[in-house]
């Protein structure tokens, strides 16, 4: 198993957080995203299949494969991760919006009141739109690094944890080969090769054995 895909699948996960947009010169982005429509009238919820049961491993089988994105999905490890990041992207989302509000305070401060400042005020007025423009843009900049140092943390931490529990999963089924199921360019394989349960559990299963 290779490092770089596992952690290219957690990265896959954690890039659902949305970036920081730099704001040109003289104009603010607003960093948060507009409010969502209102939800149309839920339909009457249908019925839950009932779930599959488990596809025992083939007797033998000595090739299998995970679905690591799934494993980063679903693993406790994974969802503490995605959680890490959406905190943070909240954080720096509301500190970039303040900022914006209080530059398009002074941009419409100018626009409509401007041709009756005298000269000192509306230089002063515009220096501080330059100031806050460069400010706002390197706090955007700055919390785009800071959200990127912390995603390849935890893609690291990841990464550390998982691959010795594929290891010792791939040694338990007696396996000679543990593929990536979508880096494999995997298109079709017998249900009981796919381990991603199992080394869902077993990461979960270290965690609380580890206290965490």
């Amino acid at each position: 198993m290779r490092g770089f895909a596992i952690a290219a699948s957690l990265a896959m996960v954690l890039s659902a957080a949305p970036g920081f947009a730099q704001a040109p010169a003289g104009q603010a982005k607003p960093a948060a995203p507009p409010a969502p429509a209102p939800a149309a009238p839920a339909a009457p919820a249908a019925q839950a299949p009932a779930p599959r049961p488990p596809v025992p491993f083939p007797q033998g089988a000595k090739v299998a494969f995970v679905n690591l994105q799934v494993v980063a999905q679903l693993s406790a490890d994974g969802k503490v991760a995605a959680q890490k990041v959406n905190a943070l992207t909240q954080k720096k989302q509301a500190e970039i919006a303040e900022r914006s509000k209080a530059l398009q305070a002074n941009q419409t401060k100018l626009q409509t009141g401007g041709g009756v400042m005298s000269d000192a005020a509306r230089g002063q007025l515009e220096k501080d739109i330059e100031r806050q423009t460069r400010e706002l843009e390197r706090l955007q900049q700055d919390a785009q690094a800071e959200l990127q140092e912390l995603q390849q943390d935890l893609q690291n931490e990841f990464q550390r944890k998982l691959l010795p529990i594929l290891e010792v999963l791939a040694k338990e089924k007696g396996l000679h080969f543990l593929f990536s199921g979508a880096d494999a360019g995997l298109i079709w394989a017998e249900p009981g090769l796919d381990l991603t349960e199992d080394a869902v559990k077993k990461l979960d299963a270290a965690d609380k054995a580890a206290g965490r």
